[in-house]
């Protein structure tokens, strides 16, 4: 059953591995047999060593990135999370649709994404 404080912790460990890029972090996010849609009308990464193999092309400098978020949503079947995610030189909106299993792993991981304007 998802509640909020396991989405939370998820969301804990999400941001350790974007940090760290470490394949121990992001395989403990994920179920075997996970779906990850990283982009809008991308094909999704299938299967937790999908997930593992292809994160590095995405990765970001550790310690470069400002986040903040908050749940919109949280039911036992998924969650809706709305975050911003800030760099150097650009900022994102981002909307997370997170479905977990009863180990707490991601079922289920899609982000949306948007570029702030620039100022």
């Amino acid at each position: 059953m998802t509640s909020l404080d396991a989405v939370t912790a998820w969301v804990e460990k999400y941001r350790k591995a974007w940090e760290s890029n470490d394949p121990h972090d992001i395989r403990e996010l994920f179920a075997d047999d996970a779906a990850y849609f990283t982009a809008p009308y991308a094909k999704p990464w299938i299967g937790r060593e999908a997930i593992v193999s292809n994160w590095p092309a995405r990765q970001d400098r550790p310690h470069s990135i400002g986040f903040a978020w908050h749940p919109l949503i949280v039911t036992e079947e998924m969650s809706v999370i709305e975050a911003s995610t800030s760099y150097p030189r650009r900022r994102f909106r981002n909307l997370w649709v997170l479905r977990l299993d009863l180990t707490c792993q991601a079922r289920q991981f899609t982000e949306w994404w948007m570029q702030e304007p620039s100022e």
